[in-house]
C-alpha cells in the first residue's frame, strides 16, 4: 500500500468534512512553497509527493522518477508519494500518456516540467546541430543530497579560455568540432591531456571548464589541456560512439597527432584521460583498452556497457566479453552509475546499475587500478556534474 502524504491526507479530510475552501488554499500554499512536497525527513529518508493540477486520463512522472499519480475524485489534484533516500538528486517531469520529452518551459501538453516547481533544469539544445531540440525537466534535491564544490566557479580563480575549432577526419568524414580548453595557470612542462566526449553538453551542462579551473586552481590538479570532442548531429553520435575502427582511428591517429602539433601536451600516455558520459562513457573506456599506450586513465560515467541493444543471447555487453580476450591494457579507471539506473523502458536493454557493475569486476580481475562509485541519482547531468570532479580527482590527482 502506497504511503500518503500527511498533508494530503489533511486535505482529504478537509474536503470530506465539506471544506471548500480547502483546495483553494492547498494549491496558494503549493505555489508558494513548491513541489514536490518533502515530509517525514526520517533517518536516511524522506516522503516525497509529487503534484499536478489538471484534466488527464493519466498521469505519471518520468526519467529519474517513475510513479504514478492518483487523482482525488470530483477534484484536479493529482498526487502520488515515494519514500527516497535523503541525499538524492535527480531530475524529473510529468506526462500523460505520452512518451516523448519535454521541449519548453511552459509546463502544458503531454509532457512537461513540473510548473510548481522552483527548480526547473534545462537541457540547452547544441547550437551547432540545427535538428537538436533543449529539454525542460524539474530538479529534485533531497536535503542531503551531496555538496558540489567544484562546478562552479569560485572567487578569484583564474579562467581558462576555450576556442572552438575543428579537425580534419578520413575516419569519419569531414570536420569534427572541438572545443578547446587552456587552463590560466602557465604550465612548466608539457601538458596532461583530457578528452572528452559530448562536447556541447560537457561545457554546457557539466561545466567541466569550471572544475578544472577550480581544481588547478586549488593544486588539487595539474593545469591540463582538455579536448571537447562533439559529432555533428545527435544520429551521428549513436554512430560514431559506438566500439569501431572509426571510433579509434580518429582518436588515436587524427585527434591526438593533430593536439600534438598544436599544442605542448605530453606524450606520456599515463599523463592522457579520455572521459565520456553514457554513450560516451562507453567510447572513452572502448578506445583506452583497444589502442593501449593511447591514454592511461579513463572517465566513464554511467557508462553505457550494456552495448549493444539485443535480445539475442551472448551479444549484449560486447565491450566486456571482449576485453576478457584481449592482452591488458595499462590503464587507470574512474567508473561512477547511479543506484537509480536498474529499471529502463525497453525490455532489451541490461540494467546500467548491474552492466557498470560486471565490467568492473572484470577491470579488477584483470588488475586494473579501478576508483568505482555509486551515487544517489539516475542518468542523468545533475550528478555527472559532480562527480566529474570526482572522476578528475581519482586518474589525475596527487596524494
Amino acid at each position: 500500500m502506497p504511503e500518503t502524504s500527511p498533508r494530503i491526507a489533511r486535505l482529504l479530510y478537509d474536503l470530506r468534512a465539506g471544506g471548500a475552501q480547502a483546495l483553494a488554499d492547498f494549491w496558494r500554499e503549493v505555489a508558494a512553497r513548491g513541489t514536490p512536497l518533502i515530509e517525514q525527513v526520517d533517518g536516511d529518508s524522506a516522503l516525497v509527493t509529487f503534484l499536478w493540477r489538471g484534466e488527464a486520463a493519466q498521469t505519471t512522472t518520468g526519467w529519474g522518477i517513475d510513479l504514478a499519480l492518483r487523482r482525488v475524485p470530483g477534484t484536479d489534484l493529482w498526487h502520488g508519494s515515494q519514500r527516497l533516500p535523503v541525499d538524492l538528486r535527480t531530475i524529473y517531469f510529468l506526462r500523460h500518456g505520452s512518451p516523448e520529452l519535454p521541449t519548453d518551459a511552459t509546463g502544458r501538453g503531454p509532457t512537461h516540467l513540473d510548473v510548481f516547481n522552483h527548480h526547473p533544469f534545462r537541457l540547452p539544445a547544441d547550437p551547432a546541430d540545427p535538428n537538436d531540440r533543449e529539454l525542460w525537466t524539474s530538479l529534485l534535491e533531497l536535503p542531503k543530497a551531496p555538496d558540489e564544490p567544484w562546478i562552479r566557479h569560485h572567487p578569484g580563480v583564474p579562467r581558462g579560455t576555450v576556442l572552438t575549432t575543428g579537425v580534419r577526419t578520413a575516419a569519419w568524414g569531414g570536420r569534427r568540432r572541438v572545443a578547446v580548453y587552456r587552463p590560466a595557470v602557465p604550465a612548466t612542462g608539457p601538458l596532461p591531456l583530457l578528452v572528452v566526449f559530448d562536447g556541447y553538453l560537457s561545457r554546457a551542462l557539466l561545466r567541466v571548464p569550471a572544475t578544472l579551473d577550480n581544481l588547478i586552481a586549488a593544486g588539487r590538479i595539474p593545469p591540463t589541456l582538455a579536448l571537447f570532442v562533439s559529432a555533428p548531429s545527435g544520429a551521428r553520435r549513436m554512430t560514431e560512439l559506438r566500439p569501431s575502427a572509426a571510433l579509434r582511428a580518429f582518436v588515436t591517429r587524427e585527434l591526438l597527432p593533430w593536439a600534438r602539433r598544436r599544442w605542448a601536451v605530453t606524450d606520456d600516455p599515463a599523463r592522457r584521460v579520455i572521459a565520456g558520459s553514457s554513450l560516451g562513457g562507453l567510447a572513452a573506456a572502448y578506445v583506452a583498452l583497444a589502442a593501449p599506450g593511447a591514454f592511461g586513465a579513463v572517465i566513464a560515467q554511467s557508462g553505457s556497457f550494456w552495448w549493444p541493444a539485443s535480445t539475442r543471447p551472448g551479444e549484449r555487453e560486447w565491450l566486456t566479453r571482449a576485453y576478457a580476450g584481449w592482452p591488458a591494457a595499462p590503464v587507470r579507471f574512474y567508473l561512477d552509475v547511479g543506484d537509480r539506473e536498474n529499471t529502463w523502458p525497453r525490455p532489451e536493454q541490461v540494467d546500467q546499475l548491474s552492466v557498470n557493475r560486471r565490467f568492473r569486476d572484470l577491470l579488477v580481475a584483470r588488475g586494473h587500478q579501478v576508483t568505482y562509485a555509486e551515487y544517489r541519482g539516475g542518468h542523468d547531468y545533475v550528478n555527472w556534474r559532480r562527480t566529474f570532479a570526482e572522476g578528475l580527482l581519482a586518474v589525475l590527482g596527487g596524494p
